[in-house]
């Protein structure tokens, strides 16, 4: 065990009254309820992401595949979200960032590589954020004006601009506050609407075909694909980050904000998913909204909400980034200050930059969903969270216990690499058939 992971980050340390070791950062910690958190994690899975699970995992899947995957996906991400929140304070040290987590049990190089596993994983999920942003802006330009002259590209470019306008105003993940209330009014609105407009199409329209599509080999592949998607719907990759927000007792209050997340927290995910299916079978888009047919200023209002959502949602899963770069920049005192507003402006605005020039060159979302369920999603949220568990217990655990824990990290690990593979062969497919900076 190495204890000395907090200097790998260069950072001081405190205590808090309980005598438990607090790394220092610029943001702040053990402020919000379990209630806001799990707000915080609610936002997270019904983003407008859950407008793409009808298309890019049901299709794959099938009714009973798709069912009893999101119903498996939703237990075993409960039982592995709850690992690491049970080892928040570990040790006692109140782990606030994942990376910490990792190098105070592994060492020095398993924090360096769970930060960059982290890092990619937040990079992919912002990078897949700014692309159904740009897809709501331009589903509400084509209801008024299909002329063709402002093409997707234009409408990411647009997205990303927001984005970056809201991560200067927002100066950290606590002060969110409002506008998590706003981004469920928000949720509530496209979903709701996408599931009124679908089940009226759906109850008019002839029998669909449910058939899972493809030849034999391409079906493993998109099947493989369709199951990192499903992890990626319930993950977060940065639970001891969001953890850090809640007040104590961290571990007790966390379980409370995991239960509502898993519970009340997922059946909008749920409906939107399995009736956007029902209604359109294979015929299903990869964002919903383009399916439903109803009044032009409904659907206008419902992607509209979505976007305003993305951009709210976005923030929560770029705040480990800003987090790093504020306390490593010792970014301090009032948001409003010269320095740290000129910070601001110029450190997240040149990362969502970046976060925008590759939604655009590569738009493929479903292709982003599985890409990063198999390269940070399942090693962060299963692999290590097993792994994890297992050194800091295992004087604790049973035989048998050990026994479930190594059959986790290995059943998991070849289905990250099966992930990896198909979700390359996804991409290369859509390669060929799209070119970079494409209108979908």
């Amino acid at each position: 065990m190495d204890s000395t992971s907090e200097a790998h980050s260069g950072s001081r340390k405190v205590h808090d009254e309980e005598s438990t070791e607090i790394p220092e950062t610029a943001h702040q910690i053990s402020t919000d309820s379990w209630f806001q958190v799990g707000f915080v994690l609610t936002t997270g899975i019904n983003s407008a992401y859950v407008l793409g699970y009808s298309g890019n995992v049901m299709i794959p899947l099938g009714w009973t595949g798709g069912v009893i995957g999101l119903i498996l996906a939703t237990a075993i991400s409960l039982y592995a979200n709850a690992l690491i929140a049970k080892l928040h304070e570990y040790g006692g040290v109140r782990h606030i960032r994942y990376r910490d987590l990792a190098g105070f049990i592994y060492g020095k190089k398993a924090y360096s590589l769970t930060w960059g596993l982290q890092y990619v994983n937040l990079f992919m999920i912002n990078t897949g954020f700014i692309i159904l942003a740009g897809q709501a802006l331009k589903a509400v330009y084509v209801l008024f004006r299909d002329d063709h002259t402002m093409k997707l590209p234009h409408f990411i470019a647009i997205s990303g601009f927001v984005c970056t306008v809201f991560a200067i105003s927002i100066p950290h993940l606590s002060a969110l506050r409002i506008w998590l209330g706003f981004s469920t009014v928000f949720s509530l609105m496209y979903i709701v609407i996408a599931i009124a407009l679908s089940l009226k199409d759906g109850l008019k329209a002839p029998s669909r075909d449910y058939d899972i599509p493809g030849s034999s080999t391409s079906r493993i592949f998109t099947t493989i694909g369709a199951a990192a998607s499903l992890v990626f719907a319930f993950n977060t990759g940065m639970l001891p980050e969001i953890q850090a927000t809640v007040r104590k007792p961290v571990v007790d209050n966390m379980m409370k904000a995991l239960y509502f997340q898993f519970t009340a927290g997922v059946v909008p995910l749920y409906a939107v998913c399995f009736i956007g299916y029902w209604a359109y079978g294979n015929n299903t888009s990869s964002y919903l909204l383009n399916n439903v047919n109803g009044p032009v200023w409904v659907k206008a209002m419902a992607n509209f909400a979505a976007f305003l959502q993305t951009v709210i949602a976005l923030h929560i899963f770029a705040s480990p980034m800003y987090e790093y770069l504020d306390t490593k920049f010792g970014i301090k005192g009032s948001p409003l200050k010269i320095q740290n507003l000129t910070f601001r402006i110029t450190v997240r605005g040149g990362y969502l930059a970046i976060n925008t020039l590759v939604s655009a060159l590569l738009p493929f979302l479903g292709d982003f969903m599985s890409l990063t369920g198999a390269i940070s999603t399942f090693p962060l949220t299963f692999i290590l969270a097993n792994h994890m568990y297992l050194v800091a217990k295992k004087e604790k655990l049973t035989s048998a216990q050990k026994c479930w824990h190594w059959l986790n990290v290995g059943f998991f690990g070849l289905l990250a690499v099966a992930a990896l593979i198909s979700a390359l062969r996804l991409i290369a497919v859509d390669s060929k058939t799209y070119h970079v900076f494409a209108d979908l």
